[in-house]
């Protein structure tokens, strides 16, 4: 049984989707900054919402107690994180068509995958 596992680990196929995997949560990291960092606050700026982070909708205000403490909580939809997860997905799913589309120009995808 060990044999046939280390057989299964040392494919060459499970390495590469690991190291594709490795690859792709970095990518990810890479455009989350990107987008958080550079692309919403640009959104942010031009709709004048301040931090997009806090863009929401009111469903109910938060009601105070006399004493200054919060009674009931403030119940808001956010979605300016909505609309950030979104264009990470986009961006993400776009880079990844391009490379499999150029993968296939230059014939590094399998027949096989190419058929899908």
């Amino acid at each position: 049984m060990f044999k046939e596992f280390r057989e299964f680990a040392l494919n060459g196929n499970l390495i590469t989707i690991a190291v594709g995997l490795v690859m792709a949560t970095a990518f990810t990291a890479v455009t989350s900054a990107f987008i958080d960092g550079l692309f919403m606050p640009l959104v942010a700026k031009i709709f004048q919402f301040g931090d997009y982070k806090q863009a929401k909708i009111v469903l109910d205000a938060a009601i105070v107690a006399p004493d200054g403490t919060i009674a009931t909580p403030e119940n808001a939809l956010y979605y300016g994180t909505f609309i950030s997860s979104v264009l990470n997905f986009v961006v993400v799913a776009f880079v990844m068509f391009m490379i499999i589309k150029g993968m296939k120009r230059v014939n590094l995808v399998s027949p096989d995958e190419q058929a899908k």
